[in-house]
């Protein structure tokens, strides 16, 4: 067990949904009435249960505070006046806090929005998806496309102005949707981030099911690669940066608490799939809403399992996290300081002017990040940049 540290940056899971979507692998739970005081009581638990273990301490204010699902609108506006005090009001009223919650647009009310902006949210993150009405029903989405339009105004009108909203690309090619429609859809609301998904056939959903039944087809890698290209450019020349390899936002609007689990700073998440990290320590909760419950009610933990990272797996990661960045990686920063570290340093500047030969990426004496080419094969470009690394291959 790792000593006790102050935690800053805190993700809470709320897995309740009023319907699966087609493409869904998440640690959700269909309820349309889900039971608020259920779930607050577990995540409760499970807090003390990490205190009374000396797991985990929370800083007594926090930087960033995301609620995330399923569909955390789905529960009474009140929750978040109650995970607020749950928390503790004086981690969760700080002047520099981001709280963000998600909403589906249809289940994100004025009362809703007023109840959370008065509890202190005040970032919203919207699963919009879409704003063509087929590819919603396609999906198993429950909004229409105006509802969307709606919500952001309902947020604003409450004093939400920091909105988000989720796209999904990459649709089958039977799938009725013009992407550049939505895009152009998207942008007329004027939002100050947009996060986009691309669509992928996940074992155990019902889109795998249907690919394997012949009843649906995967999309083409290409209409993958050019609807991902397209909104890249469009949302650039809109004026958002593209600072993560599916966010972009306006100047002064990035997620903040996206940006710690990239930049590999603690973190405690609570309620059930949900994941901590705390100096090369992971541990992460039972999926199953029922059986994570009922295990915090009857001992006070969740937890499914745990790893500590090992030095090429903590290298990995630092790799493929720094690559997903507009920032990009300091490459020197990543050698050993031994004497393979020359050479190693060599090979991962040779690796990174190959990717900058091809487009993939923009190296300059001592950096490289990737383009928008090159974060579509971010898996493989990490994986080789790493094996580079390997101070092994250099001996």
């Amino acid at each position: 067990m790792t000593a006790p540290t102050k935690i800053r940056h805190v993700y809470v899971h709320a897995p309740f949904c009023a319907r699966r979507c087609v493409y869904c692998d998440f640690a959700v739970k269909v309820d349309r009435t889900p039971n608020r005081r259920r779930w607050l009581a577990a995540v409760a638990g499970e807090l003390e249960g990490l205190r009374a273990r000396g797991a985990a301490a929370l800083a007594p204010m926090l930087d960033t505070l995301y609620v995330g699902g399923g569909t955390p609108s789905l529960l009474a506006p009140r929750f978040a006046a109650d995970l607020a005090g749950l928390l503790g009001r004086a981690r969760t009223s700080g002047p520099r806090l981001e709280w963000t919650a998600e909403a589906n647009p249809e289940s994100f009310g004025a009362g809703v929005a007023r109840a959370w902006a008065a509890a202190g949210v005040n970032r919203v993150s919207f699963g919009v998806q879409s704003f063509d009405a087929g590819a919603l029903r396609w999906m198993g989405r429950l909004h229409a496309p105006l509802d969307a339009e709606a919500a952001v105004k309902r947020a604003r009108a409450a004093g939400i102005a920091n909105a988000s909203i989720d796209l999904i690309f990459g649709l089958p090619d039977s799938a009725p949707r013009s992407w550049p429609d939505d895009l152009e859809r998207a942008l007329a609301l004027d939002v100050p981030h947009v996060s986009l998904y691309g669509l992928a056939v996940e074992k155990g959903t019902r889109l795998f099911r249907h690919v394997n039944e012949g009843r649906s087809r995967p999309p083409s890698e290409g209409r993958y690669q050019e609807e991902y290209l397209l909104a890249a450019q469009v949302l650039a020349d809109a004026g958002y940066d593209h600072y993560e390899v599916s966010n972009f936002a306006r100047p002064g609007f990035a997620s903040r608490h996206n940006q710690a689990y990239w930049n590999g700073v603690s973190y405690l998440g609570l309620g059930n799939g949900a994941h901590s990290f705390h100096a090369g320590r992971r541990w992460w909760n039972e999926r199953d809403w029922d059986v994570y419950a009922t295990a915090v009610a009857d001992g006070g933990d969740g937890q499914a399992g745990a790893e500590t990272l090992s030095a090429p797996q903590s290298r990995l990661e630092a790799v493929w996290l720094g690559l997903r960045t507009a920032k990009g990686l300091e490459l020197d920063a990543l050698a050993p300081a031994d004497a393979n570290g020359s050479a190693v340093c060599r090979a991962a500047h040779q690796v990174a002017q190959r990717w900058a030969a091809r487009g993939l990426a923009v190296a300059t004496s001592n950096r490289i990040r990737l383009t928008p080419q090159g974060w579509l094969l971010l898996d493989a470009l990490a994986v080789e940049l790493d094996r580079a690394l390997d101070p092994e291959s250099a001996t």
